[in-house]
């Protein structure tokens, strides 16, 4: 176990991630000492280390769950500790964290889903009234994609020649192609804001323009 533990904290002291359990713990247990119904999910439940600063309140040694699902050397996005907390009082922790870590420091996640390659075409083609056919066949020329990289309808071109023939030579596969890649990334959008969930940084927050 120690060696476990100790492997563990190597992992997340050496990708700079400490500071990010310490505030995931440090928002639990405020929940906890003030009665906030709150739990965890998803794949910290394979970290000793949350389970023994209380994070997780499932020993991943006794049912076999592995670190590496988590978190490991080679894994190149931060890790996600999903938190959960009773829908009556999610302000009051959103505003314990405004409190304790400062109001520059704390702010609001807006998310939204994209189409992917072989369902955008699927519903422009709808969308544009076209028949059930032309998008499936659109559709089944766009080969999937692998993980961490999703298929783009722009790589498809560049890729499958029967598609980008299509397109050159088709006015209906050109304008479903064209309206997918400019108007149909995102598919909904949602403000997760006060009631859903909220995001911490080391570094001041600050609204800017875009580039010029």
């Amino acid at each position: 176990m120690k060696e476990r533990i100790e492997y563990e904290l190597a992992i997340i002291f050496n990708k700079g991630y400490s500071p990010y359990f310490l505030v995931v713990g440090d928002l639990l247990d405020y929940a906890k000492k003030n009665g906030i119904l709150t739990t965890i999910r998803g794949s910290v439940a394979g970290s000793l280390v949350t389970y023994l600063i209380g994070i997780t309140n499932v020993n991943p040694i006794e049912y076999k769950l592995p670190f590496e699902r988590f978190l490991n050397p080679f894994r190149p996005s931060p890790p996600d500790i999903d938190m959960d907390f009773a829908d009556n009082r999610r302000d009051e922790m959103i505003e314990y964290a405004k409190k304790k870590y400062g109001e520059d420091h704390v702010a609001q996640i807006g998310t939204f889903g994209t189409m992917m390659a072989k369902g955008a075409v699927r519903d422009v083609a709808r969308a544009l009234a076209y028949p059930y056919s032309v998008g499936d066949r659109l559709s089944k020329m766009i080969p999937l994609g692998s993980q961490g990289m999703p298929m783009t309808i722009d790589h498809a071109l560049e890729i499958v020649p029967e598609l980008k023939e299509a397109y050159k030579t088709e006015k209906d596969t050109k304008e479903i192609i064209d309206f997918g890649e400019k108007n149909g990334r995102m598919r909904k959008a949602h403000l997760r804001a006060c009631r859903r969930g909220g995001y911490i940084t080391q570094a001041s927050l600050r609204i800017c323009p875009p580039p010029a």
